[in-house]
């Protein structure tokens, strides 16, 4: 069995930066247990994974350790393969995902733009764990699917080196950090040990929870994120109350086969 391989820059226009996602078109789907072995072999924070249904496609992400219910970066890698490798002439790109959601992605203005659901956190009180974790106390906390830690400034962000021991017994997948920027709307990092990503570098679905939180904080509606790993990348929000909008570039960096 020979399947096509990808691997994408999404979250940027240039190679070695943004966030690195496999892609592989399927024309049918093949067993879990080849999908999780797939991603464990390629050793990025996710595979993507979809089949064409259609004039829509089903997609599932695989970490190295285990499938997610939602991911930004390799939904932008994917609709980026399917519009410029695939060269499939599409307006929208539509997504159904295995817990039935439905993720639409445009191409404008050498953005992809991704619909997305809006998780907005929820007040949490798990401070001294999560302070121990990260080695300095946030200011707020929250939590939907991950934690989100508030902390006073970019800073801040910049100089935290956590305990991803530590982290890895929390009782959430990742943990965000997050400030208002100096240059942009705000700023985050994000770590995910449990799921075998000490440290993300661009994550879509963690702006599913950023972005509701920083519009109310902000009192705006359109912003401009930065998540600042060392590979870094840009993120154009807007938060439409049920949804949020996540735009960015996306570049090819590998074009290859797997053979099983």
């Amino acid at each position: 069995m020979k399947i096509p391989l990808y691997q994408v820059d999404a979250f940027t226009s240039k190679i070695f930066n943004g966030n690195p996602a496999a892609v592989c078109p399927l024309e049918d789907w093949i067993d879990d247990d080849i999908m999780q072995k797939i991603a464990q072999e390629n050793n990025l924070s996710e595979t993507a994974f979809f089949v064409k249904n259609k004039s829509e496609f089903d997609i599932r992400w695989f970490t190295p350790v285990s499938e997610l219910d939602l991911a930004g970066h390799p939904t932008l890698a994917s609709a980026h393969v399917i519009l410029k490798e695939l060269k499939l002439n599409l307006n929208e790109i539509i997504f159904h995902t295995k817990i039935k959601d439905i993720l639409k992605v445009t191409y404008e203005k050498n953005l992809y733009i991704m619909d997305f659901p809006s998780r907005n956190p929820e007040i949490e009180n798990n401070f001294d764990k999560v302070t121990d974790a990260l080695g300095k106390r946030p200011k707020e906390l929250y939590r939907h699917r991950d934690a989100v830690a508030v902390f006073d400034n970019e800073e801040d962000i910049r100089n935290i080196s956590p305990n991803m021991e530590k982290l890895k017994k929390l009782d959430y997948p990742a943990v965000i950090i997050t400030a208002h920027g100096e240059k942009v709307d705000f700023v985050s990092r994000n770590f995910a040990p449990k799921l075998g990503i000490p440290e993300d570098p661009v994550t879509g679905s963690a702006h599913c929870e950023l972005i509701p939180y920083w519009s109310k904080k902000l009192k705006k509606k359109e912003l401009l994120a930065r998540q600042i790993s060392e590979r870094g990348g840009e993120l154009y929000c807007t938060d439409n109350d049920e949804r949020v909008k996540i735009g960015g570039k996306a570049v090819t960096f590998l074009r290859g086969e797997i053979e099983i």
